[in-house]
């Protein structure tokens, strides 16, 4: 599978529109998400290639909607890389446990980030 579609999810709209030039100065489609909520909507309707997940947001976080899509049969072959400030080494771990295939930490690293995501085309 390429990865060509990502949905950006991050309740910051600084953070996505800085995500958003990231990914679509590579060559990806995005989509954007502002809640664990719409993540999980948009990823049943849309089907993206990967899901770029932020943690802290309010209502559903990050982890919350992680577990919920990687955990439904309509959207759980989806790859979802948690890109958050929480950088302890147990976010991490809670963050794979809940279904993330990876984790990255903010500020994000523009070659790291592609290179990431590369790994799963």
């Amino acid at each position: 599978m390429t990865v060509k579609r990502i949905l950006v999810v991050d309740d910051s709209p600084t953070e996505r529109h800085v995500l958003g030039e990231m990914l679509t100065s590579a060559g990806y489609e995005v989509v954007m998400a502002d809640s664990g909520e719409d993540s999980i909507q948009k990823a049943r309707e849309l089907k993206p290639d990967l899901v770029l997940m932020d943690v802290v947001m309010p209502g559903l976080n990050g982890f919350q909607a992680t577990r919920a899509i990687s955990r439904d049969e309509v959207t759980k072959q989806i790859p979802i890389i948690l890109c958050t400030t929480k950088s302890q080494e147990t976010d991490k771990i809670w963050g794979l446990r809940q279904g993330a295939r990876d984790y990255i930490v903010k500020p994000v690293d523009k070659d790291e980030l592609l290179k990431k995501i590369a790994s799963y085309s």
